[in-house]
């Protein structure tokens, strides 16, 4: 398996989304036990990091984070960049794939 195979990239995608899922809910217990929290930062960095949909799932199903601002309109943020950047990949990958070579400079 390949990493720039559709089916390995969409399964990264998956479980990273997982993952974030599984870090709000964890923040969300550890809010009703009065622990220790994850940080707000660390929360949208891994949403930022691709797990937006595991950010926002876990924010409507665990009704995590839902009425804390800024948080709630940094993460739709997030997650316009995302849908921008997935319909890009879809409908316009040249476009994707000149701005990304434009970003990183190939190797001499």
């Amino acid at each position: 398996m390949q990493l720039n195979e559709p089916a390995t990239l969409l399964l990264i995608f998956l479980l990273l989304n997982v993952v974030v899922f599984c870090v709000y809910w964890w923040d969300k217990q550890a809010a009703i036990e009065r622990a220790w929290r994850v940080s707000e930062s660390t929360l949208l960095t891994l949403a930022f990091l691709g797990g937006s949909l595991g950010a926002v799932a876990a924010q409507q199903i665990l009704r995590h984070k839902t009425r804390k601002e800024p948080f709630r309109t940094q993460l739709m943020l997030i997650v316009a960049f995302h849908v921008i950047l997935g319909a890009t990949w879809l409908f316009a990958p040249d476009l994707l794939l000149d701005g990304v070579n434009a970003l990183v400079p190939a190797a001499a």
